[in-house]
């Protein structure tokens, strides 16, 4: 298990906060809790800036609830289970997605979604043995 207090526990606490943010719906509080020049990705690919993430956000339609946390000093991975709402309004099937994060100076850098918990940790260079117990709550 990693140590949670080789990480900062304001890196926890943002990206918990945008996660509340995204499920809310909240492009105002997202916002606040990201750099102006932030890396949003995806299965898609990536791209930057804050007009990027609200639209993101917008187009989305997505729900993501924390599993498991995965920390090193440099980045977060958070195992998630997502589901995401289409323009007739239905709701998907649950799957069990990935993200990993960078956050610096209490703002996220980079968020970056992958299709499986393997595929984060492998591009973040962390194990199942960085995985963080105490974080998700």
């Amino acid at each position: 298990m990693a140590d949670p207090s080789a990480v900062k526990r304001d890196q926890f606490e943002v990206v918990r906060a945008w996660h509340e943010a995204v499920n809310r719906g909240d492009a105002d509080a997202l916002v606040a809790l990201s750099d102006d020049d932030i890396e949003v990705g995806g299965p898609r690919g990536s791209a930057r800036g804050l007009a990027i993430l609200r639209d993101w956000l917008d187009r989305a339609g997505i729900q993501l609830a924390p599993r498991r946390w995965f920390a090193s000093p440099a980045e977060l991975v958070v195992e998630q289970v997502a589901t995401w709402r289409g323009p007739d309004d239905a709701v998907t099937d649950p799957q069990i997605i990935a993200s990993s994060f960078t956050v610096e100076d209490g703002r996220v850098m980079r968020a970056i979604r992958y299709g499986s918990l393997d595929e984060a940790l492998a591009a973040t260079g962390l194990t199942l043995l960085d995985e963080v117990q105490s974080a998700a709550g």
